[in-house]
């Protein structure tokens, strides 16, 4: 049982401080102003009901409910937990609908508040893998890199890197919004981004880039590319882009990309309407979303800073707390780490020329649903 500490705050200084840093731990431990636990301060199973009545209320709103789209960080205590119940719940109660995430990605560069955080990652990951149909990835390494070295921002803020990701995220609906002649709901949004039904997480770049009246007119992606993603190759490109342009442009014929040798090179361009409510001095802005193979390092990563901690079980006793973990059983860990491993195996196979014969000498690994190719795709899939 934790030991009690007594704390005195002295002076305006020690008071403003004091006062801060207790309305720091209210927030982290949901204590309300008063003193007394706030409701929503439980596991997600406990506050599970109420989430799906208030979901159920707004489809049953719906006139034609396509899917979900969800937002939140992969490390996290309630982004990563909660949005994994939520991932699974949405999984099995709207099995027929799609479900979309902008999920963050932590700062590979930083030292996290979070020391969970590997943990996290690998058990939101496997949600994400088996749950999500489509996972645009947003990488706070690269988020913070692109502040620092193109916007000229020596110590970003979270509402300056905010901002870059909600605009991806309100380019990437545009067509949704503003229907034209093309990928006017979600289906034909990323029918042809996910050729098969694992490989679901995407890539984006955007230009051009504007944070606080700070304008530059630069492609930047919002994955950091490492020097390994080099030898890597494209799965599929969309690009959406507003305003001004020819969009008739023979990139694979012109060698600007690499593109696998197993299917054809899935280019596409969507052009949208502008918004009439919004001037820019801009003729053209543009969205690229695309699935790469060098996204697999991506996941590497995070798989290497989970074994480093797992190695000196550190931290799990924050785990055994829950009944997944009782009695000291971390097999949902292993899974884990084999279903992302598993996912690594199979980016890098789609770099080779023979990826459609990918783990067909494994009947197992067919019927456990953990990719091929050529296996069972799940009905809702959007391929």
């Amino acid at each position: 049982m934790p030991r009690e500490i007594i704390t005195l705050q002295v002076g305006q200084c020690g008071n403003q401080i004091g006062m801060e840093f207790w309305k720091q731990l209210c927030l982290e431990h949901g204590i309300s102003k008063d003193g007394i636990l706030e409701d929503f301060a439980t596991q997600g199973k406990g506050v599970e009901e109420d989430i799906m009545d208030m979901i159920d209320r707004e489809g049953d709103g719906s006139d034609s409910l396509e899917g979900f789209v969800l937002c939140h960080s992969i490390t996290g205590g309630t982004g990563s937990g909660m949005g994994s119940y939520l991932l699974e719940t949405l999984n099995d109660r709207y099995s027929k609908k799609l479900v979309q995430t902008y999920s963050v990605f932590p700062n590979q560069m930083e030292t996290s508040d979070v020391v969970v955080q590997p943990y996290n990652s690998l058990l939101t990951l496997k949600r994400l893998t088996l749950n999500a149909d489509c996972v645009v990835v947003l990488d706070n390494t690269a988020l913070n890199r692109i502040a620092v070295e193109r916007l000229h921002l020596s110590n970003p803020t979270f509402a300056q890197t905010n901002s870059l990701v909600s605009t991806v995220m309100s380019a990437s609906t545009t067509t949704l919004r503003y229907p034209g002649y093309m990928n006017n709901d979600l289906v034909g949004l990323l029918a042809s981004l996910i050729p098969t039904p694992r490989c679901h997480f995407l890539m984006t770049g955007y230009t051009p880039l504007t944070v606080e009246r700070q304008t530059k007119n630069i492609m930047v992606s919002s994955y950091a590319q490492t020097k390994e993603a080099s030898q890597a190759k494209y799965i599929s490109i969309l690009n959406i882009i507003q305003g001004e342009v020819d969009p008739t442009q023979r990139i694979r014929e012109r060698k600007l990309v690499n593109f696998i040798e197993w299917g054809p090179a899935s280019i596409q361009v969507a052009l949208s309407r502008e918004s009439p409510y919004v001037q820019t001095a801009h003729r053209v802005s543009g969205l690229m979303l695309a699935s790469h193979t060098s996204i697999r390092h991506l996941f590497s990563k995070c798989l290497s800073q989970y074994e480093k901690l797992r190695k000196k079980q550190a931290f799990l006793d924050n785990y055994r707390k829950f009944p997944m973990f009782a009695d000291n059983d971390l097999s949902e860990f292993d899974e884990s780490r084999d279903i992302i491993e598993s996912l690594v195996d199979e980016y890098k196979a789609c770099e080779s020329p023979d990826y459609i014969k990918w783990g067909m000498e494994d009947p197992d690994h067919l019927l456990t649903g953990e990719g091929n190719a050529s296996g069972t795709v799940d009905p809702k899939s959007p391929v």
